[in-house]
């Protein structure tokens, strides 16, 4: 079974400083504000409350990271939780801060495995999130994209928002660097296959109970 849903909040960052010490592996959640994504990490982690959205979106300037524990609570990995873009009603000086600190993490942090990039199926790749896609392969690491919120759309319209989604990131990034899916954190679509990417980039066991579990027809996603 995979040990996702053993994570424990870690730490709250808001100063490179501060970020871990320890070599472990990590797993970073990017994406545009509401589009899902402490939702995603709450379902993924089979917790309702380890990840928060601000009630205000965009207001979160911090980096939080998450333990990923095994039984007797040997810290293996991490995830980490990176503010969401896009709604930000801030002054300069704290917007600067903030970007500043997300750049130098996802650009220089050799611990980043790769990036889990959240997107919602409706709205597809967004300016803010083409912006991202293409500073991030900069880093040569991978990108893994959900489209949550798919149970918002039908098969058809589904199958098509990935499709086109598949060709936005192959005009901006290169073919062997990103993966895409559809993904539904209230229908439980899309779990195993997001599971297994995590699991694989952290080096730790991927969940059977996931696969299980999963219902839904988007098997095939790509």
């Amino acid at each position: 079974m995979s040990t996702l849903h053993q994570a424990q909040f870690l730490v709250t960052v808001n100063h490179l400083a501060d970020l871990p010490a320890d070599p472990l592996p990590e797993v970073a959640f990017a994406g545009r504000s509401n589009a899902g994504k402490s939702t995603a990490i709450n379902v993924l982690c089979q917790q309702n409350r380890l990840a928060f959205a601000s009630k205000t979106p965009g207001r979160t300037q911090h980096i939080n990271f998450f333990a990923i524990l095994t039984k007797d609570k040997t810290n293996l990995a991490n995830l980490v939780d990176l503010p969401g873009y896009g709604y930000a009603q801030v002054d300069e000086k704290t917007r600067a801060h903030w970007q500043g600190l997300l750049s130098q993490y996802l650009q220089t942090r050799p611990q980043l495995s790769g990036l889990i990039l959240i997107m919602d199926a409706r709205r597809g790749m967004t300016a803010l999130d083409q912006q991202m896609v293409e500073w991030f392969s900069g880093t040569g690491k991978p990108i893994h994209v959900l489209l949550t919120k798919a149970d918002k759309l039908n098969q058809s319209e589904g199958r098509m928002a990935l499709e086109k989604l598949k060709k936005e990131l192959g005009a901006v990034c290169p073919p062997e660097q990103w993966t895409a899916q559809l993904f539904s954190s209230t229908k439980r679509l899309g779990l195993a296959q997001a599971d297994q990417v995590i699991s694989t980039w952290l080096g730790i066991e991927s969940s059977t109970q996931h696969i299980a579990n999963e219902k839904g027809s988007y098997k095939k996603q790509g």
